[in-house]
């Protein structure tokens, strides 16, 4: 029996000035968590049993689809280097030397482990499909770690990943994920979405990401209501209500004195035409490692039109892949020779080897107005392909709320939500750069095709608040609270009810209900206060009216009440959970 007495319970009064978020703020006030360091996290008595049954859920049912792993967490450089994804993760891995000077990493995901597995054991198509998983503890350099246990630099993941013959194989196990995944927040009573996601460093052809819509979270969603489409900004797409043209005022383009003006807003205003009608220019370098392991920066020149917005993302994407940073003033002045706020398309005087991309709102547009690469200067009747010779086109913008849905046309809504897990395929990324092979059934040598899948075990914990809190604490569902319910006997001291409380406790149990006894001897206003503060859903008030046979069940969400005969309370409790 556990009793609260005897626990390690270190509830707070008030959350600490930096927790901002609900999940954080309830998290340490609840006892659940401690801060050892930014980023880093003590998982006390409560946090850890919620944990541990979150964790429980996905095994299940992860168990119906795959075969459970354990793996190192301590990778060596090799491994790394072979998937081509050392000198890609960059700052966000932890890297440590070994007393040989060998150097080692802290896994983020394990993608080139399982694929060096697959590699030395998998021979035959006979073989596969495969699908191994595991719980693992993760380590990401985090360079702004926030928002409690969202943000984090160590954290647990499930991981799998799913080894094919061919991409109808894939598909099936792709498909396999995405109902365990259904599955496993279903049964954590989130209300989460799948929306169509960026693969990001992952790689592969196509990722969902299954999200809780909640303020605090930092991805950014676009969805329609009216047909269900939904996409993370960085993969989004909307349409766009018809733009009209200005009339040309000459055949080419034309210089237009603009002293001073550098801003979007202040050049349309000086010519009076509307952002829309003219064009943004963006400059970036690309870092691009060579053969002999030196980097080096190509441009990368982008355009969308005045009023749209840039995702870097996307713009990522189309440019190849790999890292990008904006160019630096010298470096403006040496492809441009034209200090910012002045860039256009038309006659860049260096452009070397520099990518040019045009975002697909610009498409037949005319007569635009741009920058000319000349200080004080602007252009106008600038036509895409006629003035200037366009490298090629890309979807480069973000999405913005009200916009038409790409599939029904419905206005788009746009909304923050926290990704609580993420599904990829893969493709051949893995398997092909290092070297796993099986036979097929003609006998021919051929590379598997490969899936990878996570799911955040915190940040189901952390959704599971965001969406059911109030200003007195939280509740969690029964399936992953620490205790399904609490039995408070409003008074330590009096034999009749901590007798009752006690039978009632053991009645629970016996019923296999998850039950904490608060035996504290405090007052009943602490008792209930701290009982609606850590999560548990259900309480049972034994009190003055024991005496008529009674006691009284409480259901955290609503704070309704109904009073039980002390004989059936275990039936009663059912009942309540059940609606």
């Amino acid at each position: 029996m556990h009793r609260w007495s005897k626990l390690f319970i270190p509830t707070l009064r008030e959350a600490p000035a930096d927790a901002e978020v609900a999940s954080h703020k309830y998290l340490l006030r609840a006892g659940y968590i401690r801060q050892l360091a930014a980023g880093i996290y003590d998982y006390l008595f409560f946090g850890q049993r919620s944990i541990l049954k979150i964790t429980e859920i996905v095994r299940q049912e992860m168990d119906r689809i795959g075969q459970e792993f354990y793996l190192p967490a301590l990778h060596p450089r090799e491994l790394w280097e072979a998937s081509g994804r050392w000198s890609v993760m960059g700052d966000n891995m932890f890297r440590l030397k070994d007393r040989g000077g060998r150097d080692l990493c802290l896994g983020m995901t394990h993608e080139e482990v399982m694929t060096a597995i697959a590699r030395n054991e998998l021979r035959s198509y006979k073989q596969l499909p495969q699908i191994w998983y595991q719980i693992q503890t993760k380590f990401r350099d985090e360079p702004r770690p926030k928002s409690g246990l969202l943000r984090v630099r160590q954290f647990t993941m499930k991981d799998s990943y799913s080894f094919d013959i061919d991409p109808a194989a894939l598909d099936v196990s792709y498909q396999k994920h995405y109902d365990a995944y259904c599955a496993i927040f279903d049964r954590c009573e989130l209300k989460y979405m799948a929306v169509e996601a960026h693969s990001g460093a992952m790689g592969g052809s196509q990722s969902h990401e299954f999200m809780v819509f909640t303020d605090a979270g930092e991805d950014m969603v676009a969805h329609c209501s009216q047909c269900g489409y939904a996409a993370n900004l960085d993969k989004a797409s909307s349409r766009l209500d018809p733009v009209e043209d200005l009339a040309p005022t000459a055949d080419k383009p034309e210089l237009v004195h603009t002293p001073g003006l550098r801003t979007i807003e202040e050049v349309a205003a000086y010519l009076k035409v509307s952002p829309k009608q003219k064009m943004k220019t963006l400059a970036y370098m690309k870092v691009e490692t060579a053969a002999d392991g030196k980097q080096h920066f190509r441009p990368v020149i982008c355009f969308i039109r005045g009023d749209h917005m840039l995702n870097e993302t996307k713009l990522s994407s189309a440019a190849g892949g790999g890292e990008l940073r904006p160019m630096h003033a010298e470096e403006i002045q040496q492809v441009f020779q034209s200090p910012a706020g002045y860039l256009g398309p038309v006659n860049i005087p260096n452009t070397g080897d520099a990518l040019i991309i045009l975002d697909i709102a610009l498409q037949g547009r005319t007569n635009l107005t741009a920058g000319a690469n000349k200080e004080d200067y602007h252009l106008r009747n600038v036509t895409p392909e006629r003035d200037f010779k366009v490298g090629h086109w890309a979807d480069l913008r973000n999405v913005s709320e009200g916009e038409g849905c790409p599939k029904c046309g419905n206005p788009l809504k746009v909304a923050k939500a926290v990704e609580i897990g993420h599904i990829f395929k893969l493709g051949y990324k893995y398997s092909e750069s290092m070297g796993a092979r099986v036979l097929d059934k003609d006998g021919k040598e051929v590379t598997p095709i490969m899936g990878s899948y996570g799911i955040g075990i915190e940040r189901i914990l952390c959704a599971a608040i965001e969406g059911s809190h109030d200003g007195e604490g939280f509740w969690l569902p029964p399936q992953i609270a620490p205790f399904e319910v609490v039995v408070v006997p409003t008074n330590a001291a009096d034999e009749k009810l901590m007798s009752t409380a006690l039978g009632i406790t053991e009645a629970l149990e016996k019923a296999g209900f998850d039950v904490l006894l608060d035996d504290r001897d405090e007052r009943a206003g602490v008792k209930f206060k701290d009982a609606d503060l850590v999560g548990i859903p259900f309480r049972v008030n034994v009190g003055k009216k024991v005496s008529e046979g009674k006691v009284e069940l409480v259901r955290r969400s609503t704070r309704t009440s109904q009073d039980a005969n002390i004989g059936s309370v275990v039936d009663d409790l059912r009942g309540m959970m059940s609606r």
